[in-house]
């Protein structure tokens, strides 16, 4: 068992931890007041992923929510203190080798407000609709009627 990579960054009201784990199957996202832990099995040989975290401050158990897209599990853990900045995600000060910060996301959030919990909503439902349930199959079926049009 290992630990699944993955980026957070901090926003007003809640603290977003993206899991980066392609294929996974049997997430499990287990939130206390205090910690999170994560797991899943990931890929073709169902490698066992393992994440435990003492977390900085408290969260909203009831509030706080996960994602499944293809390639990720974003979780959006909901802050009990709204407007607490978390320097980092761990209670501890020791850095995680699987732990990194996304500066692509980090911003100045003092004047925003719940914009972040929808937007993670509005991102989840994106990527829910983006979907590879709808598209084409490529098996040898479409083959015949690629060559039916050549004719």
């Amino acid at each position: 068992m290992q630990p699944a990579t993955a980026k957070w960054y901090d926003r007003r009201d809640s603290v977003f931890v993206e899991f980066c784990v392609e294929d996974s199957k049997d997430v499990q996202v287990i939130f206390d007041s205090a910690k999170l832990a994560f797991s899943c099995l990931n890929g073709t040989d169902n490698n066992k992923l393992q994440n435990s975290v003492d977390l900085f401050g408290e969260i909203d158990i009831k509030a706080s929510k996960h994602r499944r897209t293809d390639r990720s599990v974003l979780c959006c853990l909901r802050k009990a203190e709204a407007g607490k900045s978390w320097p980092r995600l761990t209670k501890d000060k020791t850095k995680c080798n699987w732990l990194s910060v996304d500066f692509n996301n980090w911003k100045d959030w003092e004047d925003d407000s719940d914009e972040d919990l929808s937007s993670f909503d509005k991102f989840s439902e994106m990527m829910n609709s983006m979907g590879g349930d709808d598209l084409p199959d490529l098996d040898g079926a479409d083959e015949e009627k690629c060559l039916t049009l050549s004719r």
